[in-house]
């Protein structure tokens, strides 16, 4: 039986995520999980998707992008994959996949929604008990989002954006999305 086509979308945002195979771990230390987000940076630019969020977790990780061709997500996820799992093997002294299958992207079509799976994955840590509050998990995008940590790879979304004028009152309002479930009403206006 065919694969089913991946949809991907030009311009728009995609909730991308995978699981080490047979739900194995990805990262095994701090080298590790620096190493993948050195190769996703580096893979993303090269192949035009900018990367909004992210969350790395021991067997899985999540990345909401943007690509800006139809082919850009699939080249940077392969050329991510690729290379972090010929590291990992390597290191590991392993053979074989990591993955547990193609990685999943899919397209955020609406505002509200965005602003649910941006908070989602950056929840991750929070829901698996790792971590009391998201500002301790060290390998996601929360502080970027929350508090203003500088990022030199990540690129603020156009709906990050419009929840204030200035970063304090983004970083504010953001920070208070975390306490409302779901988006607020008021988010639609």
């Amino acid at each position: 039986m065919a694969r089913s086509l991946r949809t991907v979308i030009p311009g728009l945002s995609h909730h991308v995520y995978q699981r080490g195979h047979n739900a194995c771990a990805i990262f095994a230390c701090e080298e590790d999980y620096r190493r993948f987000l050195s190769q996703a940076r580096e893979s993303m630019t090269d192949h035009g998707v900018d990367a909004h969020a992210f969350t790395l977790m021991t067997n899985h990780y999540h990345f909401v992008v943007t690509p800006e061709t139809k082919q850009g997500l699939s080249e940077a996820m392969q050329d991510l994959l690729s290379e972090y799992t010929k590291y990992f093997n390597r290191k590991y002294d392993r053979s074989g996949t990591l993955w547990n299958s193609r990685f999943r992207a899919k397209p955020i079509e609406d505002e509200r929604y965005w602003l649910n799976c941006l908070r989602y994955v950056e929840a991750n840590p929070v829901e698996a008990k790792i971590v009391a509050t998201p500002e301790h998990y060290p390998w996601s995008s929360y502080r970027v989002h929350a508090t203003g940590e500088p990022s030199e790879w990540l690129v603020l979304h156009h709906v990050y954006l419009r929840l204030g004028k200035t970063p304090l009152e983004r970083q504010l309002a953001y920070r208070a999305l975390w306490d409302a479930d779901p988006v607020p009403d008021w988010w639609a206006d």
